[in-house]
């Protein structure tokens, strides 16, 4: 920050105005942190350079607590924004940024948002390019909320499409399952473990784009079980497909104090929400060589297979249980844990 005009200790409404304290805020919060030529032309958008087809993603961020164990709100976005391009095939390389400040705000808290946005995105690879801030008055709403747009290309050996799902296709969890909101639930309950549960929140795309270079058209279908968790992801592609999902209990990989949180709070692991791992549909012959390679990957080490689609039951997901035996898993009904991304 530039010490000849110090910002305030807070956010104040003036901030959101349009003049001398916005300038103040862009120029030394985020001009100063996202520097790139794009950014620095200062318009009211950007001018990127794309060429062909254009794989785009927006989102917004609404997350409370907004600082919480294994990242907060800005690394979220944009982990989350990267993510969702890559699970279209795509390449992601430019974000747009929009923040919705309440007044009051900590500017500290601000300046430790705007950071690790600016670490994920180099860890990402993709670059923020335009953006917008607007602060609303105190009460108006819960500290920070942020909207992103992802821009990318698609990779070329990508063929990801629903329709291209088969009876024997395998299903593949890049890693354990529902850390992310059990880590924020049990901030919220002031729940205390062995071990601090922490967000799974990570970028994916330089995985993906590592599988789609080897295995191209043998991955058929990208997912990453956010909000619903894996049952709602299975959910949609058996009712999307027309076919069946089989998934085995045995084989979800599940951290022992997620497992222990969820089974306190009286959760299914399957509901609960997800930010750092994706599911990919792929070919059966190819499947234990893409599987092999997910955990050659620094954010695949603990893939595993999880299951199979299957041409009985058609819209439908089973679980075989661990203790014998099979059952239904039905979509969520209402929202299970609210505010979670």
């Amino acid at each position: 920050m530039d010490s000849q005009t110090p910002m305030s200790s807070s956010i104040q409404l003036a901030h959101g105005s349009g003049g001398l304290m916005t300038r103040e805020l862009l120029d030394q919060i985020i001009f100063s942190t996202f520097k790139n030529p794009f950014l620095e032309q200062k318009h009211d958008g950007a001018i990127v350079p794309l060429k062909g087809p254009v794989v785009i993603s927006t989102d917004s961020f609404v997350v409370s607590p907004i600082f919480f164990a294994g990242g907060n709100i800005g690394d979220l976005a944009i982990n989350g924004t990267v993510n969702d391009v890559a699970m279209c095939g795509g390449v992601p390389e430019f974000i747009s940024l929009g923040f919705i400040i309440e007044e009051g705000l900590d500017t500290s808290d601000f300046v430790k948002i705007v950071q690790t946005i600016k670490a994920a995105a180099e860890e990402a690879g993709v670059l923020i390019v335009t953006g917008d801030t607007k602060v609303v008055e105190s009460g108006k709403g819960d500290k920070i909320f942020i909207n992103t747009t992802g821009i990318g290309s698609p990779h070329p050996r990508a063929h990801i499409s629903m329709d291209r799902i088969r009876p024997g296709d395998q299903l593949l969890v890049s890693g354990p399952i529902a850390a992310h909101g059990m880590a924020i639930l049990s901030q919220r309950e002031g729940l205390q473990f062995e071990s601090e549960i922490r967000s799974d929140t990570t970028c994916l795309n330089h995985l993906v784009s590592d599988l789609l270079d080897e295995f191209g058209d043998q991955v058929h279908l990208l997912r990453d079980p956010t909000r619903g968790g894996i049952s709602s992801v299975c959910s949609e592609i058996a009712q999307d497909s027309a076919l069946g999902v089989l998934l085995r209990e045995t084989a979800l990989p599940l951290d022992p104090q997620v497992a222990a949180a969820c089974e306190m709070l009286g959760l299914d692991p399957l509901y609960v929400a997800n930010e750092g791992i994706f599911c990919a549909i792929v070919d059966a012959e190819a499947a234990p060589k893409i599987l092999e390679r997910m955990k050659s990957h620094p954010k695949g080490g603990r893939a595993a297979l999880i299951g199979e689609i299957r041409s009985e039951y058609p819209g439908k997901v089973v679980m075989e249980s661990a203790v014998g035996g099979s059952r239904i898993v039905t979509p969520l009904i209402g929202e299970q844990l609210p505010r979670i991304c």
